[in-house]
């Protein structure tokens, strides 16, 4: 059985069991676009009643910064085959267009993982309890 061909560079990356993606770039980031206006604004009406607008924009920014860092980058960290991936799940879609701007990501480079381990870990949270 023949592999499919993947879109990284450099072309003699080997990513056995790779399956293509099934999403749009467009798609995803109207997904990605939706969850984090969603999450802003959440924090915006519920958490920042009483505080000033600064305060206001930094809880969102704090709590956009910790769910991305925990969310998308947790998934990447933990899940060290998502290019085999055949699901359709969003978060491998994600990874697999991504990669194609830095190939280290779908090579599982050992400097990549570590430092994406780290925000997934420590910066998301530590983002989270700003809140």
């Amino acid at each position: 059985m023949e592999e499919a061909a993947h879109p990284y560079v450099p072309r003699d990356l080997k990513l056995p069991g790779y399956v293509p993606i099934s999403m749009s770039m467009s798609s995803i980031l109207s997904v990605y676009l939706a969850s984090s206006l969603f999450v802003v604004s959440l924090v915006w009406f519920l958490f920042g009643r009483k505080k000033a607008k600064l305060h206001k924009l930094l809880m969102c920014w704090w709590a956009f910064s910790g769910l991305t860092h925990l969310v998308l980058e947790g998934y990447f960290v933990f899940s060290p085959e998502f290019f085999k991936d055949n699901t359709s799940s969003y978060l491998a879609q994600v990874w697999k267009e991504y990669s194609k701007g830095d190939s280290r990501y779908a090579g599982r480079d050992s400097a990549v993982v570590a430092v994406e381990g780290i925000t997934a870990v420590i910066e998301g949270p530590a983002s989270l309890l700003a809140v």
